[in-house]
C-alpha cells in the first residue's frame, strides 16, 4: 500500500531541512576556516584539500548505500542514526589535536551525513506526492542551502575570531539534537515495497574509484604525474570504473541502478550536479584563500565579502522551485549555467591582488544567482518520474553526484594552488585565473546539458524508463507474491 501521508507535511519538510542546515552550514563555515586551520595545524594546501575531500569522498561513497538501506530498513530510523553520528562526530572534530585526527573525525561526520540529506529527500518525495507541491517543497529545501551560504561565512568568521576554528563544529550539536527529537515524534516510518539486497562488491568499487581518483589529483603536484603512486591510483580508478560498468548490470539489486540512466533528464541531472558542485567547490576554495591570503582579510571580513553570493543563492532557490513547478526545469538551468559562467569569466579576466571591490561583488552576485537557480531543477529532475519505491536510491544518486562534483572541484583547484602558490600571493593569483576558467567551463556544461536533457525527446525517455522500472519492481516481476509496503505511523 502507499506510504501514509503525514498529518503535518510542512513540519516534516522543516525537520528534513534541519538536516540540510547542519550539513551545508558545516561545509560553508569550514571553507572560511581553512586558512586559520592551515596556520594553526601547520599544514599545506594538500592538507586543506583532505580536510574538505576526506568528508566529501566518504559521503559520496556511502550515499547510495544509505539511500537503499533506508528504503529497506526504514527511512526515519536511518535518518535518526545519521543525526546521532553527525552530531557526535562534530564534537570530535572540535577536539582534534592534529590534521590527521581532524580528517578522521570529518570522515566519521560523513558517515552520518550520508544518512541525512538523501534520506531526507526520499522522505520529502514520499510526503509530497503531487508534482507542484513537490517542486515547491524542493524549492524550500534548496533555499536552506542559500540560508547556510548566507549565514555560514559570517557565522564562521565571528566564531573563529571569538573562540577559534574549533568552535565552528559546536553549532551542529544543538540543531542535530533538536532534529532528532522532532523526527522521532513527527516523521512516520516508511519503507520501500521490496527490500533491496546489499551490494558489498559495488560499494567497494565505488570507494576505490572515488578515493584513488581524488588521491591522484590531489597528490600529483607534489609527487608528479609520473610517480608510480599517482599512476597506480589512476589505474586503480579506471579499473574500478570498468568493474562497476561490468558488474552492476548483472545484479538483481545493484547499488548503482544503471537503468536510471536510460532517462535523459536523470542523466542530465547527474552531469549538471557534478558540474555545478565542482564549480561551487572550486569557488569556495579559491575564494577563501584569495580573500585571506592575498587580500589579507580576517575571517569575518572574508565572510562578509561572500555575503552577496550567499544572499542571491538564498533569494533564487525558492524562486527556482516555483519556476520549475510552473514551467519546468529548462529555464532555471539555462539561467543558472549562464550566471555561473559569466561570474567565472569576469573573475578570470580581471583577477589580481588589486581586483576592484565592485567587480568582485558583481562576480559574487552572479555566482550566487546561478547556484541558487541550479539546485531545484537538478533535484526535481532526478526524482520526478521515478517510482516512489526507488525514491531513496534515485535521490542518493543525485546527492552522490553533488558530492563527487564538489570533491573534484576542490581537488582540481587545490592542485593548481599546491606547491608554493598558497604562500605566494602572486603565484596564487596566477593559479586563480586558471581556476576561474575551469569554473567557467562547469557553467557552460550546465547550459549545454540543461538544453539537451529538458526537451520532448528527453521527457519521452524519462517516461519510458519510469514505466519499465515500475513494471520490473512489482512484486510479481520480482517473484515475491503479496509483498506490501511497511508503514509505521
Amino acid at each position: 500500500m502507499p506510504d501514509a501521508a503525514p498529518r503535518r507535511p510542512w513540519l516534516v519538510l522543516a525537520i528534513c531541512c534541519m538536516s540540510m542546515l547542519i550539513v551545508s552550514l558545516d561545509n560553508t563555515i569550514l571553507n572560511v576556516a581553512l586558512p586559520t586551520i592551515q596556520r594553526d595545524l601547520h599544514t599545506s594546501v594538500s592538507g586543506l584539500q583532505w580536510t574538505v575531500d576526506g568528508y566529501t569522498l566518504v559521503l559520496a561513497s556511502l550515499l547510495m548505500l544509505s539511500g537503499s538501506t533506508a528504503d529497506r530498513v526504514g527511512r526515519r530510523r536511518v535518518f535518526q542514526a545519521g543525526l546521532v553520528i553527525f552530531s557526535a562526530a562534530s564534537l570530535l572534530c572540535s577536539l582534534a589535536p592534529g590534521l590527521g585526527w581532524l580528517v578522521a573525525a570529518r570522515m566519521l561526520q560523513a558517515v552520518g551525513g550520508s544518512m541525512l540529506n538523501p534520506v531526507a529527500m526520499s522522505i520529502i518525495s514520499n510526503t509530497f506526492t503531487e508534482p507542484r507541491q513537490r517542486a515547491r517543497a524542493i524549492g524550500v529545501w534548496g533555499g536552506v542551502v542559500g540560508i547556510t551560504m548566507a549565514a555560514g561565512p559570517i557565522t564562521g568568521g565571528a566564531l573563529i575570531e571569538s573562540a577559534g576554528w574549533r568552535s565552528i563544529f559546536w553549532i551542529n550539536v544543538p540543531i542535530g539534537v533538536a532534529a532528532l527529537f522532532l523526527a522521532r515524534k513527527y516523521i512516520p516510518e516508511s519503507r520501500a515495497p521490496r527490500a533491496r539486497r546489499a551490494d558489498p562488491v559495488g560499494q567497494a568499487l565505488i570507494v576505490v574509484l572515488l578515493v584513488t581518483l581524488t588521491y591522484a589529483i590531489i597528490e600529483s603536484p607534489e609527487l608528479g604525474w609520473t610517480s608510480p603512486l599517482v599512476l597506480g591510483s589512476a589505474a586503480a580508478a579506471l579499473c574500478a570504473l570498468l568493474g562497476l560498468l561490468w558488474y552492476e548490470p548483472r545484479r538483481t539489486d545493484p547499488l548503482i541502478d544503471l537503468r536510471f540512466f536510460r532517462s535523459a533528464p536523470f542523466t542530465g541531472a547527474t552531469v549538471n550536479a557534478i558540474a555545478a558542485f565542482a564549480a561551487l567547490g572550486g569557488f569556495l576554495f579559491v575564494s577563501s584563500l584569495y580573500l585571506q591570503n592575498v587580500r589579507r582579510l580576517d575571517p569575518l571580513d572574508a565572510g562578509l565579502f561572500m555575503l552577496p553570493m550567499a544572499v542571491m543563492a538564498l533569494l533564487m532557490a525558492p524562486l527556482s522551485g516555483r519556476v520549475v513547478a510552473s514551467r519546468g526545469p529548462r529555464l532555471p538551468l539555462l539561467l543558472a549555467g549562464a550566471a555561473l559562467c559569466a561570474s567565472a569569466v569576469l573573475q578570470a579576466l580581471t583577477y589580481s591582488d588589486r581586483l576592484p571591490t565592485a567587480v568582485l561583488v558583481v562576480a559574487y552576485l552572479l555566482f550566487g544567482t546561478g547556484f541558487g537557480l541550479v539546485n531545484a531543477p537538478i533535484t526535481n529532475t532526478a526524482i520526478t518520474g521515478m517510482p516512489r519505491a526507488q525514491a531513496g536510491v534515485a535521490a542518493a544518486v543525485a546527492s552522490t553526484s553533488r558530492q563527487v562534483g564538489q570533491s573534484l572541484g576542490v581537488a582540481v583547484v587545490g592542485a593548481l594552488m599546491a606547491g608554493e602558490a598558497y604562500a605566494d600571493p602572486a603565484a596564487l593569483t596566477g593559479a586563480g585565473r586558471t581556476a576561474w576558467w575551469i569554473i567557467a567551463g562547469c557553467g557552460a556544461v550546465v547550459v549545454v546539458i540543461g538544453t539537451l536533457a529538458s526537451g520532448r525527446w528527453a521527457q519521452a525517455t524519462a517516461q519510458r524508463t519510469a514505466e519499465r522500472l515500475a513494471a520490473e519492481e512489482t512484486p510479481e516481476a520480482a517473484g515475491i507474491k503479496g509483498t506490501k509496503e511497511t508503514v509505521n505511523t
